[in-house]
């Protein structure tokens, strides 16, 4: 299957995205100066100054091994024909869509290190904060679509061709940006409603939506109610989802007990399963855990868990524990020797 196609869609989505987050952003920026604030202070990360350069070195070599180690997953299904299935389909998405998660937050935080300046433009916050929401939400939808594909592979062995067509793959990848699309811009048009009279500095190295609807003194009752419903459908129903999926593959095997079924499925689910309890142990962690109100350190600590380590392990988990994937690996790489 061809990624370019869908490549291009989900372009064209942050290019509509951001047309619209600049016409709304402009508005809310016309808003009188007393009602409004022209950038945010980001506190970042809860460290020493004399500790700033070791963590400085140790983020941005987590930033360049996501990057490049997701780019190495794509580059990998690309190349092996027999990647050419509807779950390296998806994981070749999930791959680029963590390497744009952390391209939303790591390089300002980085740079922020690294020049020892903390602010971020208004207009700059905003569309921080709807890429995030975003590309979390195509995560979520990428996650479900891989766990509906185990559970065809291995619940409906027989009709798992005509089931995972290549249109049905490219419709669930098209879902996943317009749901996520959608739900992100829903968001960001009602955070740019806000004012921010109470100060702009934030606990936080990245514009958080949760952050910001505390630094707000404007009523956030429609906010609230907004994540609270639309949350539960790009997060909750696609959690569920995933663990339905798992429980019919679980009775499945369950049916037909043998080594051979249960080595099987652990080696094809083994890998996916591990990505969805990184992804979905850090949100619990971070917005279903109740906090101290006199702190926000685990909060921002588990923030780095979920925007940097969680992409970055996600090469790792899928090679390391993927035949198919490192079998890939030993052909480019016998392959270039031969050519040298």
């Amino acid at each position: 299957m061809e990624l370019g196609c869908t490549k291009r869609i989900g372009i064209n989505f942050i290019s509509i995205s951001f047309s619209s987050l600049a016409k709304s952003t402009k508005k809310s920026m016309r808003r009188d100066n007393q009602s409004s604030v022209s950038e945010f202070l980001l506190l970042g990360l809860p460290i020493q100054p004399e500790q700033q350069g070791m963590y400085y070195a140790l983020f941005l070599g987590m930033y360049l091994i996501t990057v490049l180690g997701n780019l190495l997953i794509i580059l990998l299904i690309r190349l092996d024909s027999r990647l050419h299935t509807p779950m390296y389909f998806f994981l070749s998405h999930l791959a680029l869509t963590d390497i744009s998660f952390s391209s939303v937050t790591a390089p300002k935080m980085l740079m922020n290190m690294l020049t020892q300046t903390q602010s971020i433009s208004y207009a700059g916050c905003i569309c921080q904060a709807y890429f995030f929401l975003m590309l979390a939400d195509v995560d979520s939808f990428l996650l479900t679509s891989m766990a509906y594909d185990r559970y065809v592979a291995i619940c409906h062995p027989l009709h798992y061709t005509r089931i995972m067509s290549q249109n049905l793959c490219f419709l669930l990848v098209v879902v996943s940006w317009v749901l996520s699309f959608a739900n992100a811009l829903l968001h960001t048009l009602l955070l740019a409603r806000l004012s921010f009279l109470r100060g702009n500095t934030l606990p936080h190295f990245f514009c958080d939506l949760s952050a910001l609807l505390k630094l707000s003194s404007s009523d956030t009752t429609i906010n609230q109610l907004a994540i609270l419903i639309v949350g539960s459908v790009v997060i909750t129903l696609p959690f569920i989802c995933i663990l339905v999926s798992y429980g019919h593959i679980g009775a499945t095997i369950l049916r037909k007990p043998s080594i051979k079924g249960i080595c099987k499925a652990f080696s094809t689910c083994g890998s996916h399963l591990s990505v969805v309890s990184l992804y979905y142990g850090a949100i619990i962690a971070l917005y279903f855990v109740p906090s101290s109100n006199s702190t926000n350190d685990k909060d921002v600590i588990v923030s780095v868990l979920y925007c940097l380590v969680t992409p970055m392990l996600n090469p790792f988990i899928y090679s390391l524990r993927n035949r198919d994937m490192k079998g890939a690996l030993r052909n480019i790489l016998s392959r270039t020797k031969n050519s040298m």
